[in-house]
């Protein structure tokens, strides 16, 4: 990297962007449930249809993701914010008392959400201090309601949007 390139500078200008807030979930072996908050996700093709989203190489959960092979993306709504909270703390079990279902292809999905993408993964890319997990969506869902935001390093929601009306 170059010596005069300001990390603090660059992280603060992508803070800048808006992103919606995920939740990436998959299984372990033994069945067990695994999810972390996310904001890296984006669409990458439609045919066939692909999203992407990245995990930290330190992420303790980066085994489970790899070796899974499949994840689903939950894109939280408005008021899940304890949600993405919750998954992004180091709880012990993120998922005691949270209501989710199992997904046709067994991942964790959580009811209420904006919308959902189970996956096959496809590939994974390295990219930096980064994995990037690109999956083929399998089976998708949405509904019609407010999705939760990220920028400038605080939660909000859409407020001049007339198809994404509270209530």
């Amino acid at each position: 990297m170059n010596a005069t390139f300001d990390a603090s500078h660059f992280r603060h200008a992508l803070g800048r962007f808006a992103t919606g807030v995920t939740i990436v979930t998959t299984t372990a072996q033994d069945g067990t449930p695994i999810g972390l908050t996310a904001n890296s996700f984006n669409s990458v093709s439609l045919s066939p249809p692909m999203v992407l989203w990245s995990i930290n190489k330190r992420s303790r959960s980066l085994e489970v993701f790899e070796s899974s092979g499949r994840f689903a993306i939950n894109v939280l709504c408005a008021d899940q914010l304890p949600l993405a909270a919750r998954f992004a703390s180091p709880v012990a079990d993120r998922f005691e008392g949270v209501d989710w279902r199992t997904g046709r292809s067994g991942m964790p999905l959580f009811e209420g959400c904006v919308a959902w993408f189970e996956c096959h993964l496809a590939f994974k890319y390295e990219g930096g201090d980064h994995f990037i997990f690109v999956g083929e969506v399998i089976d998708v869902g949405h509904c019609d309601r407010v999705p939760l935001l990220y920028a400038g390093g605080a939660y909000g929601v859409p407020t001049q949007h007339p198809d994404l009306a509270l209530g």
